[in-house]
């Protein structure tokens, strides 16, 4: 393990956690992957990657292995024993599989291929349950499952060279545009978007642009300069203050809620490094 002694008491806190949906790895006995937030199997295996814990670690691989237990042979993840698969369910299980070093697994290969295949019209995911009721704004995607799906899709070769993922960072930029609330689940760009929550779990304005660095078809673009420009004007001497965090999680030393955060800003120093060698290609 690589955690930093200073970030110890957290991974304890996290391990606390781990019966507490009645089964172990934070899960339930009919293994509900994501219920129980913030302490869910994928949260809060994404918080322990996070403070530096290796993917070979027991604890990790025998999360790897509960995940992976639930994928389906069409490539989606069922992470409930029944109801609808949605693609945000499988676009989340994916991603936390990409973060813990499995994105050339041939399962996520076929995963990728579906989540391809399945791609609304307008470039991002959508799906197919209305909590809100319909409207005009249904009839976008939704812009965090697409935001995820992208983050997932970074770590995979078809990365800044498969046009449907450009379709995909263009629906997000043009969210910078639209700002109202679009998609079924109705995510906006608002108060609360533009508050700097850390540790990446909701649509917000550090995960946006963190994210979207990694993708050439956003880098230049100038409604994604804007966004970095407003993250920028919130530093403080450089480093990331977390303007927002669930209350849950408030207890942790690495997201303290008006603090400055090691962790947080060695992500945007990866966002500053990934302008840069776009900037030398």
């Amino acid at each position: 393990m690589t955690v930093d002694k200073q970030y110890a008491s957290d991974i304890e806190v996290i391990l606390s956690h781990k019966h507490d949906n009645g089964a172990d790895l934070w899960t339930t006995p009919d293994k509900r992957l994501i219920k129980g937030a913030p302490f869910s199997t994928l949260e809060s295996v994404m918080y322990l990657l996070e403070l530096g814990m290796e993917p070979t670690e027991s604890i990790l691989k025998e999360s790897a292995e509960l995940i992976f237990s639930t994928w389906q042979e069409n490539g989606c993840f069922k992470l409930y024993p029944k109801g609808s698969i949605y693609p945000c369910q499988t676009i989340h299980a994916a991603n936390t599989l990409c973060h813990m070093g499995f994105a050339s697994d041939a399962r996520l290969q076929k995963t990728f291929q579906h989540l391809l295949n399945i791609q609304y019209v307008d470039g991002g995911w959508r799906c197919n349950k209305f909590s809100f009721g319909r409207g005009p704004e249904t009839e976008y995607s939704n812009p965090l499952p697409t935001l995820t799906a992208l983050n997932a899709f970074r770590f995979s070769n078809y990365c800044n060279k498969e046009p449907a993922l450009d379709m995909a960072v263009e629906f997000l930029l043009e969210h910078w545009r639209i700002r109202k609330p679009i998609g079924p689940c109705h995510y906006g760009i608002g108060t609360l978007f533009m508050q700097v929550e850390y540790p990446f779990r909701n649509y917000n304005l550090f995960m946006y642009v963190y994210v979207l660095s990694f993708y050439n078809r956003a880098k230049e673009d100038k409604r994604f300069l804007e966004a970095l420009a407003a993250l920028d004007s919130k530093t403080v001497d450089g480093q990331i203050v977390v303007e927002r965090v669930v209350p849950k999680l408030a207890a942790l030393s690495f997201c303290k809620k008006g603090k400055t955060s090691m962790l947080a800003t060695k992500r945007y120093h990866e966002i500053l490094q990934n302008l840069q060698i776009n900037r030398l290609v």
